[in-house]
């Protein structure tokens, strides 16, 4: 059976962020993943993972002004300097939180900017970030977002993720491969992640439509997680959705499996 990340941003926002690590001790997850730990000072949230006996597993780098609509900056040429400060903030949020792994945000392609520029600041930015990462013993993701949700997203398929990945050539880079991403922009989902697993460093879920549990909507997930066991994957996978009612409702797809 998959072990289970509980996303703290997506997840138990009934509650402040810093009272979500007791909701999902409670709900019985053993480790949790969020989006960002910057708003709070990271001795905070290592307290909190230590309360309640959690291990983070994921958080991305700074990705610009997120309430402002920016969802990553890490394709934008006029923000290198801005994307080098962020992954050594990064880098100094894991060391005390004691987290594997950082999810690099492409971005949005900025309007009227030439997608080879885009490009390739990408992948010298993705160069700069895992040579850093690997320093402090960390491997970086890169994660395909669909652009019916965010229009515009410079990364949006599994292939130009793995075309990256070989330009960039470093062995701490992986895809972050999304289920809910990849079942909207391009379905075969059993396939690619077999014939990718071994450069899928993690694994996040949701139901299409609706991008809500599982169980929810179309995607056979009963099927996929006895798959991911049968192909050998040992990652965890964040559950990264937005709950249809209450979070706590909506538990019962895990509740079922473990039953």
């Amino acid at each position: 059976m998959p072990q289970f990340a509980a996303n703290l941003t997506m997840l138990f926002t009934e509650t402040p962020f810093l009272d979500r690590f007791e909701k999902a001790h409670k709900s019985g997850f053993k480790a949790v993943e969020f989006l960002f730990p910057y708003p709070f000072a990271a001795s905070e949230i290592k307290n909190k993972l230590d309360q309640h006996g959690l291990k983070l597993v994921l958080h991305n780098l700074p990705a610009g002004d997120w309430d402002a609509g920016e969802r990553g900056i890490a394709c934008h040429p006029d923000r290198v300097a801005e994307f080098r400060e962020g992954v050594t903030k990064a880098i100094e949020y894991a060391k005390v939180l004691g987290v594997p792994q950082l999810n690099c945000l492409a971005g949005k392609a900025p309007a009227g900017v030439d997608s080879k520029l885009l490009h390739d600041t990408f992948v010298s930015n993705l160069k700069y970030a895992s040579a850093e990462l690997k320093k402090a013993n960390l491997r970086l993701l890169i994660e395909p977002i669909n652009t019916f949700d965010i229009p515009g997203f410079f990364l949006s398929t599994t292939q130009q993720a793995l075309d990256i990945l070989k330009e960039v050539a470093a062995d701490n880079l992986f895809v972050q491969y999304d289920i809910y991403h990849a079942q909207r922009m391009e379905g075969e989902l059993c396939n690619t992640m077999e014939k990718n697993l071994a450069k899928i460093g993690h694994i996040q879920l949701a139901d299409n439509p609706g991008r809500n549990e599982p169980g929810t909507g179309e995607i056979n997930y009963v099927h996929l997680f006895k798959f991911l066991d049968r192909i050998g994957y040992s990652g965890w996978i964040g559950c990264e959705y937005k709950p249809a009612t209450t979070t706590e409702a909506g538990l019962g797809w895990i509740q079922k499996l473990n039953s």
